[in-house]
């Protein structure tokens, strides 16, 4: 069962800009991590924020399309059920102005203990707080 989709603005400055021109690769997971914080903490309490700490294990993108600075960007996120302590989120980050897909991110977070910095399963409040 996947969540309900989060959208996420995207405003691209002249610092994501390469040497060709278009949005750097890194700038596309800055979004992804941007992107992942801001829907946790839309979902989240404080409670769950002081007791939880995620950290990604693996982010893979697909890059379909070149966005340049005066491209018009959202991205919209979700997650699927977890596994254990590991979440799998997706992003995909739309042109706004043709409608088109740019990228298709899919991320592997794993949750810790704040306090112990160790794997913790994902238990109900979490899972509940996302679907």
């Amino acid at each position: 069962m996947a969540s309900k989709i989060f959208e996420y603005p995207i405003s691209i400055d002249s610092n994501d800009i390469d040497e060709n021109e278009h949005v750097n690769n890194i700038s596309y997971l800055k979004w992804v991590q941007d992107i992942a914080i801001a829907h946790w903490n839309s979902v989240s309490n404080p409670e769950m924020r002081s007791n939880y700490i995620w950290v990604v294990n693996r982010h893979e993108i697909d890059y379909l399309k070149a966005a340049y600075l005066d491209s018009k960007l959202i991205a919209k996120t979700w997650v699927i059920e977890p596994q254990g302590a590991r979440s799998y989120r997706f992003v995909e980050i739309y042109d706004t102005e043709t409608d088109t897909v740019i990228a298709k991110i899919k991320t592997t977070w794993i949750l810790l203990d704040a306090p112990t910095k160790r794997p913790r399963r994902i238990e109900t409040d979490i899972i509940n707080a996302f679907l």
